[in-house]
């Protein structure tokens, strides 16, 4: 009886470890894959920490991170990613090549410091005529400082023959180049731009926000299909995205944590952090204005040579972060 007792009971427990690998195994099954590219700066954050979080939704986030935003649309245009975070104008130029994407929500704003050496007197942007400034095309960086250049009517070109000679190169070297003394000044983004500060080799001239164009929003892009096709995943990922914005926002300390140790491997320090996320705080908001002012002056000043400028009311969409934020309660 004993014999029998304790086979039944051994049956049982083994039925009930089947029924919970079976559940576990359904709910991972049953996770809807969603590829995000993403940038390794300090206010892209929330973005990556979605990877931690959004397995509650239904959604497993694979993060790729890409040198700069411009360089996602390809992937995109290849089918191999979904999601995306830049800046602005690289979502803008992107939509104008054909790249099948709206733009569904801002993630940060600002994140750009114009930094000098510090053994050179500059008082303003005026007194960049005949020196060498640095700056990564293609991103927010190189529209704020031309912006800055054409309000002090200082012309520029990466040739020699205009007021300022403007030298092109990756953001990571652009640090390099300002301590070396290469360059007299460079348009960074954060964390760069606090560690040079941080480290006395830069010393700030201002945050170009003073322009028509104003602050920044980095933008939170994603395909049409995605969009269309894929709703419900659709929704689930915006709201998974709200919640990430509003732990790090709400939990400063970890979202310093993840993002000195997970993005960075501890390479910037707590200071260099604190420095960045001041010039470049987590948010969600988006506007079709500010979408449409930046497509003016990227069309204005060249940036992204593009043929077919879009519109913005063509093409940001808004309606899955509201009701996202209306969910989560989030104003």
């Amino acid at each position: 009886m004993q014999a029998t007792a304790s086979r039944k009971g051994k049956l049982l427990l083994s039925f009930f470890v089947l029924l919970i690998l079976s559940i576990y195994n359904f709910d991972a099954q049953a996770q809807d894959l969603v590829r995000v590219g993403n940038l390794k700066f300090a206010h892209y954050g929330a973005i990556s920490y979605m990877t931690e979080i959004c397995g509650k939704y239904g959604l497993k986030v694979q993060e790729r991170v890409f040198p700069k935003g411009i360089d996602i649309m390809p992937a995109i245009i290849a089918g191999e990613i979904d999601v995306a975070a830049s800046a602005a104008d690289a979502a803008i130029a992107g939509r104008a090549g054909g790249v099948p994407i709206f733009a569904v929500a801002g993630f940060a704003k600002g994140g750009a410091r114009i930094v000098v050496r510090p053994d050179q007197e500059f008082k303003s942007v005026a007194d960049f005529k005949g020196k060498k400034v640095g700056v990564a095309r293609g991103g927010a960086q190189e529209l704020l400082l031309l912006a800055e250049l054409a309000k002090v009517n200082l012309t520029w070109s990466d040739q020699p023959g205009k007021d300022v000679r403007i030298v092109y190169m990756a953001f990571a070297d652009l640090n390099q180049a300002l301590q070396a003394k290469n360059i007299d000044a460079m348009a960074q983004s954060e964390p760069q731009a606090s560690q040079a500060i941080n480290k006395g080799f830069g010393k700030e001239l201002l945050k170009p926000y003073d322009t028509p164009m104003g602050e920044p929003i980095r933008t939170l892009v994603m395909t049409e299909k995605m969009y269309k096709d894929k709703k419900s995943v659709a929704e689930r990922f915006m709201k998974c995205f709200v919640e990430s914005t509003k732990t790090f926002i709400e939990k400063p300390d970890l979202a310093e944590k993840f993002v000195r140790e997970k993005m960075f491997k501890g390479q910037i320090t707590s200071q260099d952090f604190k420095d960045a996320i001041g010039n470049s705080p987590y948010s969600y908001d988006l506007s079709e204005d500010h979408i449409q002012i930046t497509t003016d002056f990227m069309q204005k000043y060249g940036v992204g040579r593009m043929k077919n400028p879009p519109k913005a009311k063509d093409w940001v969409k808004l309606d899955l972060l509201a009701q996202a934020k209306k969910d989560l309660g989030v104003k």
